[in-house]
């Protein structure tokens, strides 16, 4: 690591495949790290988010064979923003046939975001899958949530447009109109990088945004395919799992009310308030409080097997 950068240097996969999920659907997926390391599945925020190079430098790199996947749609995968057959449950099946074709019998699963909504609901269907969670700013779907997050929209919208903003926004985005679809998108996006202290896009948006954009909208307009307090529900099923919940106590985003839930429904996890810190878990506090994280629960998982 750096002097003063918690992270570890930046690197190359080992390998790169596109692997056929079915329904039409290719993924994009790497692995870093030793063939033989300890397995670790990282999940993407987003939804459609996409995995960044960044990311890599989470994971050490003579330790962990980390696998990277982009979403159905999202990032390098294709067809690119498709909607059909892209669902919370497409994704999670998506996962344990990745860890079936890559030989990995059980991993950890990491995730911020939208990627600790996934890790929760993976774990809950596939817990004979996973070794261990470690989940950062805390997003468990709910409608509440959603709203609150949107809340900022209202303004956004022409004067005499009534009705829910995430809905309008919605229409725009993934209507007919090519131009309309890429004003909404541009709004959206920028209004998105506000909340995370970023300048607004200098441009329209590019393919892989107009994705990010469009699967957005399919899943938070449709409470992302899960049933009204799910996550929750499902916690006996993992209750046994080694975990760690990593929350910035000033992210905008996913502000810690979903964290403190989930804690207090899974009281077992071990619980890491950071201070300060945001959303962004390559800010140096969340990156040293996720790798820490990542330690603790590949120990766990190695003194379980």
């Amino acid at each position: 690591m750096m002097s003063g950068d918690p992270m570890f240097p930046e690197c190359r996969p080992r390998c790169v495949r596109q692997m056929a999920v079915g329904d039409g659907h290719i993924l994009h997926v790497e692995e870093c790290g030793p063939a033989d390391g300890v397995p670790v599945l990282f999940l993407h925020g987003g939804p459609g988010g996409g995995c960044l190079p960044e990311h890599r430098r989470l994971f050490d790199p003579k330790v962990y064979r980390v696998v990277m996947i982009d979403q159905r749609g999202a990032g390098r995968s294709l067809p690119s923003g498709e909607l059909e057959a892209n669902t919370t449950p497409d994704l999670v099946a998506d996962l344990d046939y990745v860890r079936e074709a890559l030989g990995i019998s059980r991993w950890i699963v990491f995730g911020g975001s939208w990627g600790s909504l996934l890790a929760l609901i993976y774990a809950q269907i596939y817990p004979e899958s996973v070794q261990g969670l470690v989940m950062h700013g805390i997003f468990l779907g709910s409608h509440e949530e959603i709203v609150a997050y949107a809340s900022g929209l209202g303004e956004l919208l022409p004067r005499l447009e009534q009705g829910d903003p995430l809905a309008a926004f919605a229409r725009r985005i993934l209507g007919e109109q090519p131009e309309t679809a890429e004003l909404a998108a541009r709004i959206w996006l920028s209004y998105q990088r506000k909340l995370i202290g970023k300048p607004p896009l200098e441009a329209a948006p590019d393919a892989m945004q107009m994705a990010r954009a469009r699967i957005q909208m399919h899943y938070l307009t449709r409470d992302c395919f899960l049933m009204p307090g799910q996550l929750l529900a499902g916690i006996d099923r993992i209750r046994h799992l080694p975990a760690v919940i990593v929350q910035g106590l000033a992210d905008p985003v996913c502000p810690p009310v979903a964290a403190e839930a989930l804690h207090r429904a899974w009281p077992e996890t071990t619980w890491v308030p950071v201070a300060s810190a945001g959303h962004d878990a390559l800010s140096p506090a969340m990156a040293r409080a996720c790798i820490k994280a990542l330690g603790w629960v590949a120990e766990c998982a190695e003194s379980f097997d």
